[in-house]
């Protein structure tokens, strides 16, 4: 991947990984999540991890997206936009995420291995994809259709819970 494609899906993941922190609406917030999953997805395609990259799509801006979104869809929305926001508390998250950013610069300076670029990973002639499937489809065979189960049975207490009774 050429270098500025990498520098436009980092810089578009920044850019709406920080509009999910401040946008007030949860839903705007939620898309914003799912315009930084794709923008990491894309990230890790070109790094050749095309299967962490699909699954990334499928499972985080996919399935977990939809639960983030019928959970924001549950909430009362109108209480939370009277809620005035506390200035106080936002320049302390300013000061805190200001903090972190040095401690992360001025560890990354002081760290020797940082200061050297990364060598080049040797290709695998096997196909990840395909280990994963025999691993999970074999030796975790239960456990895995066990966790389909319970996932069925939460999203049908979900249901059955978040409906509303007739006035």
């Amino acid at each position: 991947m050429p270098a500025f494609l990498f520098w436009i899906f980092a810089l578009l993941m920044l850019i709406f990984g920080a509009a999910v922190v401040v946008n007030r609406n949860p839903v705007a917030s939620a898309l914003s999540l799912v315009v930084s999953f794709l923008g990491l997805a894309a990230l890790f395609m070109s790094l050749d991890a095309y299967f962490i990259g699909i699954i990334q799509v499928l499972v985080y801006a996919g399935a977990v997206m939809v639960l983030f979104l019928f959970i924001i869809m549950l909430l009362d929305l109108r209480a939370e936009e009277r809620r005035q926001i506390s200035w106080l508390t936002s320049a302390g998250a300013v000061a805190v995420a200001l903090a972190l950013l040095f401690q992360i610069f001025y560890v990354v300076g002081h760290f020797k291995s940082a200061q050297q670029p990364f060598p080049p990973l040797a290709r695998s002639t096997t196909d990840d994809v395909r280990n994963i499937g025999l691993l999970l489809f074999g030796n975790y065979n239960l456990p895995f259709q066990i966790i389909g189960v319970l996932v069925l049975v939460a999203t049908i207490g979900v249901v059955l819970l978040s409906r509303r009774e007739p006035r």
